[in-house]
C-alpha cells in the first residue's frame, strides 16, 4: 500500500535537516515514527541523496540481533561511513544498550545527520540530555488527528459526524485504517499493542513486579479520563473497593511516572491563571489513543464528554502548544494552551443546550482576569456564536481547520 504523507511531521524533519542537532522522533508505538523514518528516506533519495550515504537501521528487525550495545552500533556505522556526508536513521534505537554513546561518537567523529526514534521517554533521560549537551531536537508523534484520519480512510468531510464516532470508536493507530471494516481484527491489534506496550515500555523496562497493581492504576485512570487524579486518590479506591490492599503512594507515584515514559498516558498539570503558578496537586490524564482506552474498558461510555476533552487535549498537543489545567478563584478551565506567541483558554462540552451546563461553562471563563482568546467547543450545530467575547465553535470544525 502507498504511504500517506503526514505532512506536519515530515515537514519538521525537513527543517531540521542539515542543522548540528540529532532528530529525535518520540511517541506511543505504532503511531508512525518507522514510516516517518521511510518517508524522510524517501524524501532525501529524491533529493539526489545516494542510497550508499544512507543507513536506516530499525531496530525491531532480527536482521540487527546482533547490534547488542554502543560499541557494535557504532562500528557496523563505522564501517559503511564514506568521504560524503551520511545520514544516519535509526529506528527503536533504545534496543540497544547505551546506546546514546555511540550517537554521540558518531555526531563528533564523523559528517553525519542523525535522526532517532523512540517508543518511551526513557529515550530522552538525563543521561542522554546530559551526553548530548543540549544538541538534539525532539519531534513528538502522536496518532492521527481526525483531519488524518479522514485522509486516510479516503472521506470526504461530508457527514464528518458520523466518521468522527467512527474515530472515537477505533482511534488514531494509522494501521486502524487498513483493517477498520473487520472489528474482530481491529480489537485483536489494539489489544496486542496495547499488551505490548505494558510488557515492553512498562513492566520488562522497570522490572515490575506487581502487574495487578499497574494495570488497575491503567483502568481508573482510563476510566477517569479528565477527572483530577492524585496517588491517594488511586490508592483510597483501590482499597476500598477491595481491589487491592497493599498499595501505597509511593508505588502508585512511581507507576504513574512509568505511565507517562511509555507514552500511552499524558499528565495535564493545573495552573493558577491568577497567580500564573503551577499547582503541585490533582493533575488530569488524557490516553494517548482512544482505540486503546477503549480495548482497555471494554468499549464502554464511548460517546462521553471526557473523551472529548481526550480529543482536543491531544490536538492542542500536535499544534504545538504546552496545555495545562486552568484555576480561577473557585473555577477550572479545561485547557490553557500556550505557546511563544500566545494563551488560548478552552472549555469543551458535547452540548450547550442544558441552561445550567451554558452558565458554567461559560462562568469560567468569564472568571478569567485577562484578555487572552477564551473558546468553547461543542459538538452543537453552532455557527459564528459569541457570548461578550467568548467564542462558541463547533468541535469537528476545530478539528478539521487548516
Amino acid at each position: 500500500m502507498e504511504m500517506i504523507i503526514r505532512e506536519m511531521y515530515l515537514n519538521r524533519l525537513i527543517e531540521a535537516k542539515d542543522t548540528e542537532f540529532i532528530k529525535v522522533i518520540t511517541g506511543v508505538r505504532r503511531s508512525g515514527k518507522s514510516t516517518l523514518l521511510l518517508m524522510f528516506k524517501d524524501f532525501l533519495l529524491n533529493n539526489k541523496i545516494k542510497e550508499s550515504n544512507i543507513i536506516h537501521i530499525n531496530f525491531e528487525s532480527a536482521i540487527y540481533d546482533d547490534i547488542k550495545n554502543y560499541k557494535d552500533l557504532y562500528n557496523y556505522i563505522k564501517d559503511k561511513i564514506t568521504n560524503d556526508k551520511m545520514y544516519i536513521l535509526l529506528d527503536e534505537v533504545q534496543n540497544v544498550d547505551k546506546w546514546e554513546k555511540a550517537i554521540n561518537s558518531l555526531n563528533i567523529d564523523f559528517n553525519v545527520d542523525i535522526y532517532i526514534t523512540g517508543s518511551n521517554a526513557y529515550l530522552l533521560s538525563s543521561e542522554l540530555s546530559t551526553l548530548l549537551s543540549g544538541r538534539y531536537i525532539e519531534i513528538k508523534m502522536y496518532p492521527l488527528s481526525f483531519k488524518e484520519f479522514l485522509k486516510f480512510n479516503n472521506y470526504d468531510e461530508i457527514n464528518v459526524e458520523d466518521k468522527f464516532y467512527e474515530y472515537l470508536k477505533y482511534g488514531g493507530l494509522p494501521a486502524i485504517t487498513l483493517i477498520k471494516d473487520k472489528p474482530d481484527l481491529v480489537m485483536s491489534y489494539l489489544n496486542d499493542i496495547y499488551n505490548t506496550i505494558v510488557k515492553k515500555d512498562i513492566i520488562d523496562r522497570n522490572g515490575i513486579k506487581d502487574i495487578t497493581l499497574l494495570e488497575n492504576i491503567i483502568k481508573y485512570l482510563s476510566t477517569n479520563i479528565g477527572s483530577s487524579v492524585s496517588s491517594t486518590k488511586i490508592s483510597d479506591y483501590l482499597n476500598s473497593n477491595k481491589i487491592t490492599y497493599k498499595s501505597n503512594h509511593q508505588t502508585i507515584d512511581n507507576y504513574l511516572n512509568m505511565l507517562e515514559k511509555s507514552f500511552i498516558m499524558y499528565k495535564a498539570d493545573r495552573t493558577d491563571i491568577r497567580n500564573k503558578t503551577l499547582l503541585k496537586t490533582l493533575g488530569k490524564y488524557y490516553i494517548s489513543d482512544i482505540g486503546i482506552r477503549n480495548i482497555i474498558l471494554g468499549f464502554r461510555n464511548i460517546y462521553e464528554g471526557h473523551l472529548l476533552e481526550n480529543i482536543v487535549y491531544l490536538e492542542l498537543l500536535r499544534r504545538g502548544y504546552k496545555v495545562n489545567i486552568g484555576k480561577t478563584g473557585d473555577y477550572e478551565v479545561d485547557f490553557v494552551a500556550e505557546n511563544p506567541n500566545q494563551i488560548v483558554y478552552y472549555q469543551v462540552t458535547k452540548s450547550l443546550d442544558n441552561e445550567d451546563v451554558k452558565f458554567r461553562e461559560l462562568r469560567s471563563l468569564e472568571s478569567i482576569p485577562d484578555n487572552y482568546e477564551k473558546i468553547i467547543l461543542t459538538m452543537d450545530k453552532t455557527i459564528n456564536k459569541d457570548y461578550n467575547g467568548i467564542k462558541i465553535i463547533n468541535l469537528l470544525d476545530w478539528l478539521l481547520e487548516t
